[in-house]
């Protein structure tokens, strides 16, 4: 039930109507280039959302290469009001390990949902890898917006840390504090 609630919430018409304005905007400002690449990232998101659908976990590189698409198009939609920063060791390192499905893209959308972003001020997220600990943090400045009615259920992170449970003993860390937002999810090594 919590992964169904997951993917449905992935492709999020929210999701698929601001990609759409953003193209929309790269058509009207005549450049080609970047709106040909904007198309094949949006396709490489949804197309990552329909083939992991029924898997339990998938390689954190697959994860992190559909992190990479799915921020491209938020930096692109936001410009300079978005910052992020991945600290991780070569690939090497990252191919033991793996998560359930769209863990790491919850915490990025959690992260421009619930907190403002300006070009003055820029919406910071840190994703960050421990390979001894097993772990990948990803922390976000934390200057929350309103929220509309029935825009956010609360369910995600919720859900998040039902579905680790089934997977590990090791549970999803969340720390809230007054200038961050932190949450640690624990990495499966796989032999």
């Amino acid at each position: 039930m919590a992964r169904l609630d997951s993917l449905r919430r992935q492709v999020d018409p929210h999701f698929l109507f601001n990609s759409l304005n953003a193209l929309t905007s790269l058509v009207e400002e005549n450049d080609p280039p970047r709106a040909v690449r904007f198309i094949r990232q949006l396709s490489q998101v949804y197309r990552y959302v329909l083939d992991n659908q029924s898997q339990e976990l998938v390689p954190l590189t697959d994860e992190l290469r559909f992190a990479e698409s799915y921020l491209f198009l938020q930096k692109t939609r936001l410009g300079d009001a978005l910052s992020v920063e991945m600290q991780l060791p070569d690939a090497a390192q990252l191919a033991s390990f793996y998560l359930p499905p769209l863990a790491l893209q919850l915490l990025l959308e959690n992260a421009l949902k619930h907190n403002t972003a300006f070009q003055a001020d820029p919406l910071r997220i840190h994703v960050s890898l421990d390979a001894p600990a097993r772990t990948l943090t990803v922390r976000n400045t934390r200057r929350p917006r309103r929220l509309a009615p029935g825009e956010s259920s609360g369910l995600g992170l919720k859900n998040l840390s039902a579905r680790y449970a089934f997977l590990t003993d090791k549970p999803l860390l969340i720390e809230e504090e007054r200038a961050e937002f932190v949450v640690t999810l624990p990495l499966v090594a796989l032999s």
